[in-house]
């Protein structure tokens, strides 16, 4: 197989999304984001990055670190509880539950998790008054549980409950719109993050459903009311904190791509399947040729000069490795090694000189983690594209796509 003209495999942090090829330094991404975020880290552990520096992410399964890091690139959110970590504060009103103070580690390696207890009565929560719903998560762990169940909840709206292993115990919703959960993500150590999505409601409740004296360590509380997923935590201590939007542009320059034929080739999964155009686009001076994901569940999707191609997978928040190939002959399309689309119009067009995660530097961000990235200035046959889309080995298609195989 030929050598990639720009390949983005990710492997550092700072103020680009660095390129292998070139070796100049023409095939990096210009990184922003205007304030502080948070990653996971090699260790397992949530780590800040300061602002402006691009963020190594890691993949978990079963409380593990797996896979080669990822970049990762997300939207603005806020985080409007005031004090997502000090849940022994004014600010949080308690029922039926006491709480002692910094009395475990929390997912990120400090002693500042704060234990829970129900006092009295069959439901412990912290729960604030006039917070808006949406999404809605915080990191817990279970000290004793028997029968009791970790809780979130927007009372008159709906209640999600989990089992102390992190499986979703059940879901109800009595108004308004939403009242979706999956089961807890496990971050190791017994912590594992719980989210519920309601879109309405204002008495926010986070804790456990239980017995008296049962008891649970909590850290990271986060209410986001734009979204309907959790993104990364954002900490806060006395004010609502918002993370800025994340972009990444600038990759080469017109002697790098090919007007007349190319193949781009990237490996990515989506933040979450919410129907909003996310794309990645090599940009000519009169056309460009673009893929991600469109407002179809679960579609990715390739726009290219004479040519629309659309194909549905199984999950876009799992990684997909896509493929393009254009040229004289036309476009085809790779996903997992088969080919899912054809157009035989000619898609060659002029003046390539820039491939960005975006669609227009304006809009349609591409929100999502990217594992790699790959450009070749020459057609690829069949064979080819097939073999750069599949998977090396069952086991890398296990982890890669975070199954359980044990």
């Amino acid at each position: 197989m030929a050598k990639p003209k720009l390949a983005l495999i990710p492997a550092a942090q700072g103020d680009k999304f660095y390129s292998v090829l070139p070796s100049d330094g023409v095939g990096d991404f210009t990184f922003t984001r205007a304030s502080t975020g948070t990653r996971i880290a090699p260790t397992g552990l949530i780590e800040e990055v300061a602002s402006g520096k691009s963020r190594l992410n890691y993949d978990l399964l079963n409380g593990k670190v797996v896979n080669c890091p990822h970049y990762l690139l997300e939207p603005q959110s806020t985080n409007s509880v005031l004090y997502s970590q000090d849940v022994d504060n004014a600010y949080w009103l308690k029922a039926n539950c006491v709480i002692i103070p910094n009395t475990n580690i929390s997912p990120d390696g400090t002693l500042n998790a704060d234990k829970l207890t129900v006092s009295s009565g069959t439901t412990g929560v912290l729960y604030r008054t006039s917070m808006t719903a949406g999404s809605l998560s915080f990191f817990a762990k279970d000290i004793n549980l028997s029968d009791g169940k970790f809780r979130v909840s927007v009372d008159g709206v709906g209640i999600a409950l989990w089992n102390k292993d992190g499986s979703l115990y059940s879901v109800t919703v009595t108004g308004g719109t939403g009242g979706t959960a999956t089961n807890g993500i496990n971050y190791g150590n017994g912590w594992f993050r719980f989210s519920f999505n309601v879109t309405s409601g204002s008495v926010v409740n986070y804790g456990i459903e239980g017995s008296i004296g049962e008891s649970i360590f909590v850290f990271g509380l986060q209410n986001e009311s734009s979204f309907t997923y959790p993104t990364s935590y954002i900490p806060t201590n006395g004010t609502a904190i918002t993370r800025a939007a994340e972009s990444a542009n600038g990759s080469g320059d017109a002697a790098t791509f090919n007007d007349s034929e190319g193949v781009l080739m990237a490996e990515i999964a989506a933040l979450a399947n919410d129907l909003t155009f996310r794309l990645i686009a090599l940009k000519g001076t009169s056309d460009d040729i673009r893929f991600g994901y469109r407002t179809t569940s679960n579609a990715i999707y390739v726009d290219a000069p004479n040519a629309f191609l659309v194909a549905t997978v199984n999950d876009i928040k799992t990684y997909n490795k896509v493929a393009i190939k254009y040229g004289a002959t036309g476009t085809k399309f790779f996903i997992n090694g088969f080919e899912l689309g054809v157009d035989a119009d000619d898609s060659s067009f002029s003046g390539i000189d820039t491939l960005d995660f975006d669609a227009t530097g304006s809009s349609n961000y591409f929100f999502g983690k990217t594992r790699e990235l790959q450009y070749f200035d020459s057609a690829l046959t069949d064979a080819q594209l097939e073999t750069l889309t599949s998977w090396t080995s069952l086991q890398e298609m296990i982890t890669s796509q975070l199954y359980t195989n044990y």
